[in-house]
């Protein structure tokens, strides 16, 4: 037994204690350490190999960079689309093993799995209609019978998998409000909980202390198999927050604000911990709203420390008080108790006022874009509303038309604070006689049923319903772009007249494209302001100014007529959210199942005519060779901030599109198309999805004014021939041909979406060269087998004049760091030489890149070991 393992005071459990071997590498250390620092330390002591622990503190304890250290997670917690895909890889993982000798029923997840469907209802329905979550969920199971015999599949062939089927809420909520025990027991062991999740918005749960980052499903798939995974110390950055948010202002407002501040600040990458007094005093709702947008503002985690407020959370929750008093007990003991932590030190410590923040909005495009409310007219946004009023007179949708109000994602709908206020405000519009506009779809969208459960104990849900807001389902909705089909009149005006129109949401992301393909623009925000779009019908209004109607007396009626007081929101929230709804949720929803003795086969009988499951190809044909870096020509060559919404888009499959194409001949009527996210199981289907979306910026496709040409386009090379994306992918998967993708700043932006990386590797692409990857992406891309380079400092796509019709080689060996050369064959055949650094960062990286991907490298570790043991038996035989 490890002499740091010890009796956890006042329990019959052990724990296993990071300050002593801190202290004595470096005495007095452990008081600088940040919270993350400490649970990787932990983690380090407990599972490391014991003659390495030194080697891994130092790196924690110095801040140094130069060794690798594992971290083992304690739980893999997944959606239906990307754990289903993951899901699908081990089916075919198996597959792979069989034919190869092995027995596949040893391929199994070695780490708790948690996989919650709730990424593939579509708001067909609005909230307008009162059968809606019952039409919806019935649409959902018909559309995705194909995947949900898979995942039912899944539940009994392999182990360690838990599913929470359709119909029950958001991942991130349930982690929130369920799934996070804060401190994990096993074996009798107490230590920090800890997760990956197959989703960029899995910080989430870091509002409860808990490390959860968000990984790609490649990722995922690493650690589910039981291996560690590999990092660098992170850049650990404090937040100090100051102040209190002034009256009237919500956690949305707070979060938007910082997300434009931690943008500027340049944390991509890094674990954020947020403290101070102004931390101190928000909610556990609160600091979820804002964990839960790391990915927005680039951090790889979002920390808050353990304290009383999380206590109180906990028993809100309904969790045990036997699991309240270890959480306590346990980080009290270990370090991880706020007061425990003052003396934290840090590389950075960034400070933000939150009495500063004024109502804000963010967009259009992007949810860093901070939009005061106060600042919509100078921002063109708001203006000329009696034009727009003269249209809706004339029986026409006006200009700027709010196609979309969606009050959805776990972002808000997790803060019982704003869902409340967003209630309390529609019921003074119902009271002075507001209305939404009849060419608004409306949604109510909560991400947990103990959000319906208090609104209905307030007696506030018949107020939303009466506005259009009533619930539609729990699950992502409309923010994973899953916002359905819009009346076929309104759309067809849209189309009609080329309207600007846009969706207002309270969801986390708002890129050109994802929320519905004829909202041109979308503007995320606060539940009740989403409300307040509803019934304005236009973003051509002031929010702040203009008025949204009369009463029965004839007295205007303006935004801060039916805004709540903060008083009356506290006071409703005391009185509605309670444990015993929380329980009445989360208690049949987790209760064991019993083992019925049902029997499946441990290989998965693939259905040959399915568009959702699909036997994956990683093991075959031109995966499994070589990629020979030489002679590559370009897929695309793109600019700044390409997102994975442009890579592999999630949202409605429109039946013009490859995908469309290919699965009206595979039979599949229009109406059941579904999204592009909920065929990822089926390759085919999917890899119709690259660089599919219609808002998508190819350099190498130009109008005759020399401008880029928006839309699924490239240019076949050396033809110079333009077509849609997917002919081209096609000509050049014929043809053999190992492709490049050039891009700009901070490629891969977004959701964590292993197709993404998938996609490009399955059409050829053998590397990426880019001014700056986003994390998860990078990742993915190794995950895949693509080299991921990055130019040096001043060295753009721009300034070496690229502009698709080059031919590229990248020579020297893929090291961590290493410099590697980029030549570039003009078509006048004159060459250029230019150094990128290899964006393999770690030693792990270069043997998974070697092997050819995630999946690849497991396979011929199992293969191997399982021929080694053979080899052990026969001998002692």
């Amino acid at each position: 037994m490890s002499t740091h393992r010890k009796p956890l005071p006042g329990t019959t459990l052990d724990w296993f204690d990071a300050r002593e071997p801190v202290e004595v590498l470096r005495p007095g250390a452990w008081a600088g350490l940040p919270y993350t620092a400490r649970v990787h330390a932990e983690n380090i002591v407990r599972r490391a190999d014991p003659a390495r622990v030194d080697d891994y503190l130092l790196q924690l304890i110095e801040r140094r960079r130069d060794l690798d250290f594992p971290w083992f997670p304690a739980r893999v917690v997944c959606h239906d689309i990307l754990g289903q895909t993951a899901l699908v890889d081990l089916a075919g993982l198996r597959d792979a093993i069989a034919d190869a000798g092995g027995d596949p029923a040893q391929v199994n997840p070695v780490v708790p799995v948690q996989l919650i469907v709730d990424h593939s209802l579509a708001v067909e329905c609005g909230g307008f209609d009162p059968d809606a979550f019952t039409r919806n969920r019935e649409i959902e199971d018909r559309r995705n019978a194909d995947r949900f015999h898979f995942i039912d599949w899944t539940k009994q062939a392999f182990r360690n998998v838990d599913v929470i089927p359709p119909g029950n809420g958001i991942m991130h909520q349930i982690n929130l409000e369920k799934m996070s025990p804060v401190v994990y027991v096993q074996d009798g062991v107490a230590f920090p909980d800890t997760c990956v999740g197959t989703d960029s918005h899995t910080p989430h749960v870091d509002a409860l202390g808990v490390i959860a980052i968000g990984v790609g499903g490649l990722e995922a798939e690493n650690v589910m198999l039981g291996r560690a995974s590999w990092m660098r110390t992170p850049e650990m950055v404090a937040v100090e927050l100051a102040g209190r948010p002034q009256p009237g202002i919500t956690a949305t407002d707070v979060v938007l604000a910082l997300t434009e501040f931690l943008r500027q600040q340049k944390v991509v990458g890094a674990y954020l911990e947020f403290r101070g007094e102004g931390a101190s005093a928000l909610t556990i709702g609160d600091r979820a709203t804002i964990s839960n947008m790391a990915p927005e503002y680039g951090a790889t985690a979002a920390m808050f420390f353990i304290d009383d407020n999380t206590l109180d959370y906990l028993r809100l929750t309904g969790r045990t008080d036997e699991q309240v008093a270890l959480v306590e007990t346990y980080a009290k003991a270990a370090g991880l108790w706020a007061t425990d932590l003052v003396d934290a030190q840090y590389e950075r410590t960034l400070h933000f006022d939150l009495s500063s923040v004024v109502r804000n909005m963010a967009g259009p495009s992007n949810p860093h874009r901070r939009l005061p409310t106060s600042a919509l007219e100078e921002r063109g946004i708001a203006g000329d509303l009696a034009a727009a009023r003269a249209q809706e007179a004339e029986g026409l949708l006006p200009d700027g038309a709010v196609i979309i109000a969606a009050i959805t994602s776990c972002t808000n709908t997790s803060n019982p604070r704003n869902v409340i206020a967003a209630a309390l405000l529609a019921r003074n519009a119902n009271a002075r006689g507001l209305t939404r506009k009849p060419w608004v779809k409306t949604s109510l969208a909560p991400g947990s049923r103990a959000v319906q459960l208090y609104l209905e104990e307030a007696k506030l849900l018949p107020e939303l319903e009466q506005l259009g807001f009533g619930i539609v389902g729990f699950a992502c909705t409309t923010c994973n772009g899953m916002s359905g089909a819009l009346d076929p009149a309104i759309q067809q005006e849209v189309i009609d007249r080329d309207l600007y129109a846009v969706a207002v949401l309270s969801g986390n992301r708002n890129f050109d494209g994802r929320i519905h393909p004829y909202a041109k623009q979308a503007f995320l925000a606060s539940p009740p302001l989403v409300i307040a779009y509803a019934i304005a019908g236009t973003v051509r209004f002031d929010i702040e100014k203009d008025v949204l109607g009369h009463d029965a007396d004839g007295h205007p009626v303006t935004l801060k007529d039916i805004w709540p007081s903060d008083e009356e929101i506290d006071a409703v929230v005391k009185a509605s959210v309670k444990p015993e709804q929380f329980r009445k949720v989360y208690e049949p929803m987790f209760r064991l199942h019993l083992d019925t003795g049902e029997q499946v086969s441990p290989l998965y009988d693939w259905r040959p005519m399915s568009t959702y499951i699909r036997r994956p190809p990683y093991w075959e044909g031109a995966l499994a060779g070589e990629r020979t870096l030489t002679g590559m020509r370009p897929l695309a060559v793109l600019g700044d901030n390409i997102t994975t919404d442009h890579l592999s888009p999630s949202n409605a499959i429109m039946a013009s599109s490859a995908a469309g194409e290919y699965l009206a001949k595979m039979g599949v009527p229009e109406e059941d198309f579904n999204s592009y996210a909920t065929h990822r199981g089926d390759h085919l289907t999917a890899q119709r999805a690259t660089f599919a979306n219609p808002k998508l910026l190819n350099e190498m496709v130009r109008n005759a004014d020399g401008s880029v040409r928006q839309g699924s386009l490239a240019r076949i090379e050396p033809e110079g021939q333009v077509t849609r994306m997917w002919e081209a992918i096609e000509t050049y998967m014929e043809r053999k041909q190992p492709l490049v993708i050039i891009a700009g700043a901070d490629y891969g932006q977004g959701s964590s979406r292993d197709w993404a990386a998938k996609g490009v590797r399955l059409a050829g692409v053998e590397a990426i060269v880019a001014e700056g990857f986003e994390r998860i992406h990078r990742t993915n891309l190794v995950g895949m087998g693509v080299l991921p380079l990055e130019f040096q400092p001043g060295t753009t796509r721009v300034t070496l004049g690229i502009d698709g019709s080059e031919a590229f080689d990248v020579v020297g060996t893929p090291a961590p760091g290493a410099t590697l050369t980029l030549s570039i064959t003009r078509r006048d055949g004159s060459s250029v030489e230019v150094p990128v650094t290899c964006r393999l960062d770690s030693d792990e990286d270069v043997q998974v890149y070697e092997a050819g991907g995630v999946l690849q490298r497991f396979a011929q570790d199992f293969l191997a070991r399982n021929a080694n043991d053979g080899d052990a038996s026969r001998a002692t035989a």
